[in-house]
């Protein structure tokens, strides 16, 4: 964020962060793009001894009574660690949404101190082999038996599986009723194997590796009732909500990427020599680095005016636009200034001399999950209609400034 529009609160927050960023250590990173970690627990732990996982949830529940102007500030810096490791940091404010928001006083207790103190680590399990953007096609079920519901049914991409103890799943409750209207959400707690619930790292993923990413099977699996998160058959609200962590957290953290390939690439452009003179000197080089400083500051800013309405209760269909905008246009920004680091690199940005590859492999992803682009696309034209036709009134109606406005046998709709 510029510095300009940081309180000295949130630049304390963000030298936090960076401390923490720079701990990290070189050949974790490493060692999850080989595949050769599958979950980092050590990574997770230790975010959480410092105090910066759930920087929004009450100080009584082990965060910091935060805002999303703040937790961005957080999320950007992590970002420049890659997808996995941001998404790993991100996923205890993303399940932690739902047991805040909707989970009981009892709920909130039991699990949100244990979560943001890393004892224990969470996944989301939405997506499923038949659908990932038509979340309300979900086809696991859930039939309540006694004191529990039954749960039969698979999710796949689930990041951090392997090394999850709690997941937030949503399965079909009421077959019967519209699509929206017979889903809840339940926390299944992970047991012994054999509990009814496998977990299955299946996927040679191109990048956004080490985040412990696989496939959860529920088959007969038990869940206790009082693991209902919110009413039964009102997961709807739930995945309503659930949408501004899951695409805030997505779009703060591509900043991160996005800056990461940017000053990889700016360094070597100042270093690097052709025809006698530092690359940088030639308009080829300067404007792909201009127009990356540009498009980051432009979703650096939009990013954050999301997080401030969000923060200030704005109008809900205005802020699940401004959050779709913000996902969607942060994320193919730093899609682009990826794509500007390697041109600029040339063939050896095209090699693991320079970490631009593998930013270049996490990025795509982050233009497809949480929602792909196109889905932001249509609930941003959708949520901007229906503002537009509210017709709040207070501003002016610019349709009668033309000289032949009164024509009105000339305006023809159908």
């Amino acid at each position: 964020m510029l510095d300009a529009m940081l309180t000295p609160a949130q630049k304390d927050l963000r030298d936090e962060v960076r401390d923490f960023v720079r701990w990290v250590p070189r050949q974790l990173i490493l060692d999850m793009d080989d595949d050769k970690v599958r979950y980092p627990r050590e990574y997770v732990a230790e975010a959480a001894r410092r105090r910066l996982l759930g920087l929004r949830f009450p100080v009584e529940l082990g965060g910091r009574g935060l805002g999303w102007a703040d937790e961005i500030v957080a999320l950007e810096e992590v970002g420049v660690l890659g997808t996995s490791l941001a998404c790993l940091y991100s996923l205890p404010s993303i399940v932690g949404e739902a047991i805040a928001r909707f989970g009981t006083p009892q709920q909130q207790a039991r699990w949100l101190p244990a979560i943001l103190s890393g004892r224990l680590a969470v996944a989301e399990a939405l997506t499923e082999p038949r659908g990932g953007s038509d979340f309300f096609g979900t086809t696991t079920k859930a039939q309540r038996d006694g004191d529990d519901y039954v749960l039969d049914g698979q999710k796949r991409f689930v990041v951090g599986a392997e090394g999850a103890d709690l997941f937030l799943v949503y399965a079909r409750t009421d077959p019967q009723a519209r699509p929206h209207e017979g889903l809840s959400a339940f926390i299944a707690e992970r047991g012994p194997e054999g509990d009814g619930i496998q977990v299955a790292h299946v996927y040679g993923l191109m990048g956004t590796r080490g985040g412990g990413t696989g496939r959860l099977t529920f088959r007969g699996a038990r869940v206790p009732a009082a693991n209902l998160i919110g009413p039964e058959n009102g997961a709807a609200a739930v995945f309503y909500q659930m949408m501004i962590p899951e695409r805030m957290t997505s779009a703060a953290g591509a900043l991160g990427m996005g800056r990461a390939a940017l000053e990889i690439a700016a360094r070597y452009a100042e270093r690097r020599k052709a025809f006698g003179h530092k690359i940088r000197a030639f308009e080829g080089v300067s404007f792909k680095i201009a127009d990356s400083i540009t498009a980051l500051d432009a979703a650096r800013l939009l990013v954050y005016g999301a997080a401030r309405a969000v923060d200030a209760g704005d109008d809900p269909r205005r802020c699940r636009r401004l959050v779709s905008e913000a996902k969607k246009f942060a994320t193919e920004t730093a899609w682009q200034v990826v794509n500007h680091a390697m041109q600029i690199m040339g063939g050896i940005g095209y090699t693991r001399v320079y970490p631009v590859e593998r930013l270049l492999r996490d990025t795509r992803l982050i233009m497809i999950w949480t929602g792909t682009n196109e889905i932001m696309d249509l609930i941003i034209q959708s949520e901007y209609q229906h503002e537009l036709l509210a017709g709040r009134g207070g501003a002016r109606d610019m349709e009668g400034d033309a000289a032949d406005a009164e024509l009105s046998d000339e305006k023809v709709y159908e």
